[in-house]
């Protein structure tokens, strides 16, 4: 067989487990070279665009955009003009990836020659055939013949597995079309109406009638994964949305711009108002970022027994500090949060033994030489945390810099996996929101954080005289199973003496 190559979704990460192809910049047939831009991938966490890892002629795409597959899944075939349909698809065969086939003549095309050359007969009285039940728009109706439980080996997607659980499905019983047999949904619904059962249809999306809606095909608008399916089931039209998100594309708050301006209910709500004010909800399904949160906090909520430490720290001095840099140097903006964010830099590397991560697999502890900080930063569809590498080397000045580039990566989703995966440490701060005091959850696999609120005036007694004080407080949240009180005590001691005085970070 001629030489043949896949391109694979890549691991861009440890937490990496799949990706979502979001718009292919390669047609079949062109030819690349190593380095060029074939297509971007979405993660849980960030976009990233998936350069050629070698040179060739693109002959087969494989993930459609929208398709979300396993890191290591087959994105597509690249081989020489000379190679032949057939030995791509006996390629991804043997990668357990189901080629498309070619299209089968219809049987009664098949059958006609050889009814042709059989002799007349007299016709032979038939049973009728037995009527399928009848669709039904408010259930589903399973064949006996797909009853039964689905073991874990089956490879179905999340919403299959979710729909099998629901009505007693054996997804074992039911061929994936899928890319390594996948199931999906489509495949359980097209084995109950081959078997004789029946699929319910879904209540249609009714809408206010106001005027100036789209009804073109919105197929090519270039729009991320998440927003395309909430436009699919809110009913809406990409060309109606704005687009406003990374590159020029329809994001899910444009999506939520058109909800709310055409004010979508479904026909179920409407339909069970009768004679009381029905209660609206909608249903949002987790965006990979939402989902990959979810199950890394849920651990560490688990798995890591939290205990905290909460700290009052004085802030005037830094705060006149601040203002003193802020109004000599023009180039140079520092916020409260880049002298935190030095501070627990200086202080980690006063107190190696917190400046850790913690191996669950070895059951072992990393101690790093330098303190990398991470910051946690809210987006639309999350949060993530970019990391401030060796900020105990950093000026304040270049930690405000790189705290601020990060950022916009972050709210653009531009950020590579390197400047968001690892870190030593977390700050968390919701000062900026009004926030007094909270305490936050570990981000594994590190072994402490930082949640920073705001500061207030509070009256302190000072010398026997009461006199106000800006006060911070601040908790630290601690994995006992790495550092015990004591030590996490000996990090906040640390912590509120660069903070009280700030000087101390300029040399």
């Amino acid at each position: 067989m001629s030489e043949i190559n896949a391109i694979e979704v890549p691991k861009w990460g440890l937490s990496m487990e799949e990706g979502t192809v979001t718009v292919w910049r390669v047609s079949e047939g062109t030819s690349f070279r190593k380095g060029d831009l074939l297509c971007e991938v979405e993660t849980s966490k960030i976009t990233n665009e998936l350069e050629a890892p070698f040179d060739g002629l693109l002959r087969r795409i494989i993930a459609q955009p929208g398709e979300t597959l396993p890191v290591g899944g087959v994105l597509a075939v690249s081989a020489a003009e000379t190679v032949s349909d057939a030995e791509i698809e006996e390629f991804l065969s043997s990668r357990g990836t189901t080629p498309v086939p070619a299209e089968a003549p219809a049987p009664a095309e098949a059958a006609a020659p050889t009814a042709a050359r059989a002799p007349a007969a007299a016709p032979t009285p038939t049973a009728p055939p037995v009527p399928k039940p009848e669709a039904s728009s408010g259930s589903t109706l399973v064949p006996e013949s797909l009853q039964g439980r689905t073991s874990r080996e089956v490879f179905a997607t999340p919403h299959a597995l979710m729909m099998a659980a629901k009505l007693t499905i054996d997804l074992g019983k039911v061929t994936g079309s899928g890319p390594a047999g996948r199931v999906s949904v489509e495949d359980v619904h097209n084995a109950i109406r081959a078997a004789g059962g029946s699929v319910a249809t879904p209540p249609p999306l009714v809408r206010s009638g106001l005027p100036g809606r789209s009804s073109q095909d919105d197929s090519e608008v270039d729009a991320t994964p998440v927003a395309r399916r909430l436009a699919g089931n809110l009913g809406i039209n990409l060309h109606d949305c704005r687009a406003t998100g990374s590159r020029g594309r329809v994001c899910e708050a444009d999506v939520r711009e058109v909800e709310r301006k055409f004010g979508l209910v479904t026909a179920s709500a409407e339909a069970s108002s009768d004679a009381e004010t029905p209660v609206e909800f909608e249903t949002v399904a987790f965006n990979p970022m939402r989902k990959a949160i979810g199950q890394r906090l849920q651990a560490s909520k688990r798995d890591a027994p939290h205990f905290r430490l909460t700290a009052d720290l004085e802030i005037d001095d830094l705060l006149a500090l601040r203002k003193q840099i802020n109004a000599t140097v023009p180039s140079v903006k520092l916020s409260v949060n880049d002298f935190i964010v030095k501070a627990c830099g200086a202080a980690l590397l006063r107190v190696p033994e917190v400046n850790v991560q913690f191996d669950e697999q070895t059951q072992s502890v990393r101690r790093y030489t330098h303190a990398d900080v991470s910051v946690a930063v809210a987006l639309p569809s999350g949060l993530i945390t970019p990391i401030v590498r060796k900020t105990d080397t950093r000026s304040l000045a270049s930690v405000s810099e790189e705290v601020h580039s990060l950022i916009t990566k972050a709210k653009s989703g531009t950020l590579a996996p390197e400047e968001f995966q690892g870190g030593t440490f977390t700050v968390s701060n919701l000062g900026m929101h009004g926030v007094r005091e909270f305490d936050a959850i570990i981000n594994p696999p590190q072994a402490a954080i930082l949640a920073v609120g705001a500061g207030t005036q509070r009256p302190v007694i000072a010398n026997g005289e009461v006199v106000p004080r800006t006060i911070l407080t601040v908790t630290l949240s601690c994995d006992h199973r790495v550092i015990d009180g004591a030590l996490g005590a000996g990090f906040l001691a640390e912590l509120k003496r660069f903070v009280e005085s700030p000087a101390l970070m300029l040399v």
